[in-house]
């Protein structure tokens, strides 16, 4: 049981954490194990996405004072929340745990000021990462320097193997 001093801190915490990220996704976790659920955690640690098992009651009253107001009504039931500055980056990792541990169900997500469905979690779980995204485009931009380099360099080639073969006849 929490006392009103570390009530006060979480819900300083969820705010603070509603307010200054890009996405929220939501999760009901029951059936899930401690052990798959820190294995979740892990993940989302390791990506740099805050997950919580949520205190529906208190985590409402945070919600209320931020700009994920419209997700209070999410709060039921054994709730976790993915807080992140990468939308994508959390809904992979949820999509992922709730394809292979099918207690996990995403329940809805916030991004851009608005609302999300479950489809649409996943479907943004289809997008590439940020990083995936820079290395397409480095591929993309490296691409034709690269074959502009070997079409330039080809007659260079083909005359330093002409001229080894007529120095071999002589």
């Amino acid at each position: 049981m929490m006392n009103k001093e570390e009530k006060k801190n979480y819900i300083k915490e969820m705010k603070e954490a509603f307010s200054s990220n890009e996405a929220v996704m939501i999760a009901h976790y029951q059936g899930l194990s401690v052990v798959e659920l820190d294995k979740i955690r892990a993940e989302m640690r390791k990506n740099g996405i805050f997950f919580k098992v949520t205190k529906n009651r208190i985590t409402k009253l945070a919600v209320k004072e931020t700009k994920c107001k419209e997700l209070e009504n999410f709060f039921s039931g054994p709730t976790a929340t993915a807080i992140s500055s990468d939308p994508i980056m959390s809904a992979k990792i949820l999509t992922k745990y709730a394809r292979s541990n099918s207690p996990l169900k995403i329940v809805a997500g916030f991004m851009d000021g608005k609302v999300l469905e479950p489809k649409d979690v996943a479907q943004i779980a289809t997008l590439p990462t940020l990083d995936e995204a820079r290395a397409k485009i480095v591929g993309i931009f490296s691409s034709p320097a690269q074959k502009i380099l070997s079409i330039l360099l080809a007659p260079g080639s083909k005359i330093a193997i002409l001229a080894h073969a007529k120095s071999k006849k002589n």
